[in-house]
């Protein structure tokens, strides 16, 4: 029988007190916490089947609130999410959630969180994303980015930039969302990661691409989460590595 194995961490870094980043996949959340272990999960292929993290906006208020409420709405609906059209849908319900809870709690005013993951169908994977958090395919030896980064370019000499240009929530007023999606065929051994950019804003993609060549499953995970670290783990660093199988 076909499966798919999703194997997770989250760890808030170095330089972070607390841990603003979430993580669904499939009817499992992860807010706000830290796993001293890589965490490893196994599905089957079949029904739609969501991972996904959510990083909430660094130096705006509640950023932990805003992803564990996306975290749980994915988690609700994803069972649901059998095309294009709910996932942008579901998407759109999030931001809505969002802006709606920051509107109840003065406190929390333009809360937000970015998002990027993946629905798993039957010889389809929905890769989805607002913001800057990422998901890679891994194919023929070597990664492709397959999420859209909403940052503007970055300075000439810098590699990342911090500014997103779209979020969900994050501002005193909605102004709607346009959620950047992408199907790519689910081929036997179909491996991708999903990523909030603590990993991939201080680790270059040639060291992930060396890290996933070498490793898979809960030893990626890890030595993903210590380069992340070496690199000085300025931001919260939540991932998950998915891949299909069969028994």
């Amino acid at each position: 029988m076909e499966h798919v194995t999703v194997t997770a961490l989250s760890h808030p870094g170095l330089l972070r007190e607390n841990n603003e980043d979430s993580l669904v996949a499939g009817p499992w959340t992860l807010t706000g916490t830290v796993t001293g272990n890589p965490q490893t999960l196994v599905f089957p292929l079949g029904s739609p089947l969501v991972v996904a993290v959510a990083d909430g906006i660094g130096g705006q208020p509640a950023g932990e609130v805003a992803s564990a409420l996306v975290a749980r709405i994915l988690a609700l609906h994803g069972p649901a999410l059998d095309g294009e059209d709910a996932v942008r849908d579901v998407l759109d319900l999030c931001d809505r959630e969002v802006y709606a809870a920051a509107a109840r709690d003065p406190a929390r005013a333009t809360m937000g969180t970015t998002v990027a993951g993946v629905v798993l169908l039957a010889g389809t994977a929905l890769v989805f994303n607002v913001g800057d958090s990422r998901v890679l395919g891994w194919r023929d030896g070597g990664l492709d980015v397959l999420s859209v980064d909403d940052n503007p370019p970055p300075l000439p000499g810098r590699r990342t930039v911090s500014l997103l240009t779209q979020s969900l929530g994050g501002s005193r007023e909605p102004g709607g969302i346009a959620p950047h999606l992408t199907a790519v065929p689910l081929e036997p051994g179909f491996r991708c990661l999903v990523c909030t950019d603590g990993l991939t804003d201080p680790v270059p993609g040639d060291v992930i691409e060396e890290v996933l060549r070498e490793h898979d499953h809960g030893r990626a995970a890890y030595e993903l989460w210590r380069a992340a670290v070496e690199a000085g783990g300025p931001d919260n660093i939540t991932l998950a590595l998915v891949g299909t199988g069969e028994e």
